[in-house]
């Protein structure tokens, strides 16, 4: 993998950017406040705008690691961020890249998730060379996994009790793609 880090990325509806710390009251409002948006999240809710300020403290220096892939989804016709998509986890060693998102309720199913997790696709696979792509989600949250079907991710199986969340222990399924899989789509 060439690693390059977090890099502005443009679609019809979406611009995606790192987070500054002005994104703070946006980041509560529209998504990391909210109960029912983090309820399948391995985070708890932020009780108000101070801890979002705290999260991006902490995440805003980490952007001048080339390996730190972390953006704010702004949609174009709200002008600030409404969620966040991120490599939540980078395997030099096995050339592969884990994705997690969230987006605050009043934009789901609207089909912006699934327009930003395909700029990134895009991005590891052409600009980073990256092999796979991988995301989970709670299968109690099956909304998530349609998000990575439409992206073209494939259900590899279901992890049980895989992974910890604000539910508790619970059942995950595993979706991957591979370059070769993009490429020949």
């Amino acid at each position: 993998m060439k690693h390059i880090g977090t890099k502005p990325l443009e679609s019809e509806r979406l611009l995606l950017r790192a987070f500054a710390l002005s994104d703070a009251a946006a980041m509560f409002q529209n998504w990391a406040g909210d109960e029912e948006v983090t309820r399948f999240l391995s985070w708890p809710a932020h009780q108000s705008a101070s801890v979002s300020q705290a999260v991006l403290a902490d995440w805003v220096p980490r952007y001048a690691d080339e390996r730190y892939y972390h953006w704010a989804i702004v949609h174009k016709g709200v002008g600030e961020p409404i969620g966040s998509i991120a490599a939540v986890r980078v395997r030099d060693e096995a050339n592969a890249v884990a994705m997690g998102y969230c987006i605050g309720k009043k934009w789901w199913r609207q089909g912006l998730t699934s327009e930003a997790l395909a700029l990134l696709l895009r991005f590891f696979f052409v600009e980073v060379g990256v092999n796979r792509i991988e995301s989970w989600h709670d299968v109690q949250n099956p909304n998530s996994g349609r998000v990575m079907q439409k992206c073209g991710l494939r259900l590899e199986g279901i992890l049980r009790q895989g992974d910890r969340n604000n539910r508790g222990l619970v059942d995950t399924a595993l979706y991957a793609l591979l370059a070769e899989d993009y490429f020949m789509a």
